[in-house]
């Protein structure tokens, strides 16, 4: 959506001012040092729109990130015009300048145009028809793995610990999740974290779809060193200092362990690598909390602080797509099949 913004600006400045003097200015910092050169671009389907963006863009131009806390004023113009259009059924003008007043009779083949107020999809009208426009999306349907006797204890259990495997009600809980996704998804691919307990629970989707499991690293549960196979509690009384760290910063890890701001990276790689292998297609992916915290954040663009404050069930089941665009949308979160 980002890109998508950028690119109709700069046509806009092509079309009606092309001798402007222009600075880009945006939330995205993503879009932003990518465009300035100082980030690389991974996600193979955002490259062709930055190629795109650069054609367009003046040499001169300048790239300014504004947080998005300060950018209330531009947002609420975007969702004004996204309304509008959805309303009317065309492109629209907002704020205080305009370009000249578009046709009002759109192309007949504009399927944007014809879009209906509502749709079967979603309360946002455009989204039932953003496939024929802007192609498949690529679905991740993200399976926390089933219970252990870790998880019953309430222990701290990630990566590089004592690996333990599903108990029987985990077990369970697999069979059940498998059915589930059986009945709601047609899945092309399943992906797992390496860890016992997730290859496990993928096994359960394999045998109920016949589908073969490949083996992700980057969708691993962090690593929590010492801490490993020992409660909140007892961590408490043992680290109390390195605790309140670790509680303070993402960029703080456990002893022995791995930071959460590294977790999020190798999340982020992880995605790319899946979005790009598996384009288009429905991918059940069996992880853990923390990986899957950080897909969520991904998905909503939001701080860090954000995985605090989300509690997922074992078992559960978190569904995210994401358009060729690059744009997401959260489709249903922490789902407990019954």
């Amino acid at each position: 959506a980002e890109y998508s913004g950028l690119i109709a600006g700069l046509e806009l400045v092509r079309d009606h001012v092309p001798d402007a003097v222009v600075e880009v200015r945006m939330d995205s910092k993503l879009v932003i040092e990518q465009m300035a050169g100082r980030w690389k671009i991974k996600h193979a389907s955002m490259k062709p729109l930055a190629e795109q963006a650069r054609e367009l863009a003046p040499a001169d131009v300048t790239w300014t990130w504004v947080p998005r806390e300060q950018n209330g004023a531009a947002d609420a113009l975007a969702n004004e015009a996204m309304d509008e259009e959805a309303r009317t059924g065309r492109p629209a003008v907002v704020g205080t300048i305009a370009p000249a007043e578009p046709d009002p009779s759109p192309p007949a083949d504009d399927l944007t145009a014809a879009a209906p107020a509502q749709s079967e999809k979603g309360s946002n009208p455009l989204l039932g028809w953003r496939g024929s426009v802007h192609g498949e999306p690529t679905t991740l349907v993200l399976l926390r793995h089933g219970v252990t006797d870790s998880t019953v204890r309430k222990l701290f259990c990630g990566s590089g610990g004592t690996d333990p495997g599903l108990n029987a009600d985990g077990e369970a809980q697999a069979v059940r999740a498998a059915a589930w996704i059986a009945r709601k998804h047609q899945v092309d691919a399943i992906v797992a974290s390496p860890l016992r307990r997730t290859q496990e629970t993928a096994g359960f989707v394999s045998r109920e779809l016949g589908l073969d499991v490949a083996l992700e690293p980057g969708m691993a549960e962090a690593a929590f060193g010492d801490w490993d196979g020992h409660s909140f509690a007892e961590i408490m009384e043992g680290w109390p200092d390195e605790l309140s760290a670790w509680l303070g910063s993402t960029a703080v890890a456990p002893p022995g362990g791995e930071t959460f701001d590294a977790v999020y990276e190798r999340v982020q790689a992880a995605r790319d690598r899946i979005l790009e292998r598996y384009a288009g297609q429905t991918v059940v992916v069996t992880s853990h909390v923390t990986p899957i915290k950080m897909m969520v954040r991904l998905a909503l663009d939001a701080p860090m602080s954000v995985i605090h404050a989300m509690e997922l069930a074992p078992a559960s089941i978190t569904t995210i797509a994401w358009w060729p665009d690059g744009t997401p949308s959260l489709r249903n979160f922490s789902v407990v099949p019954d």
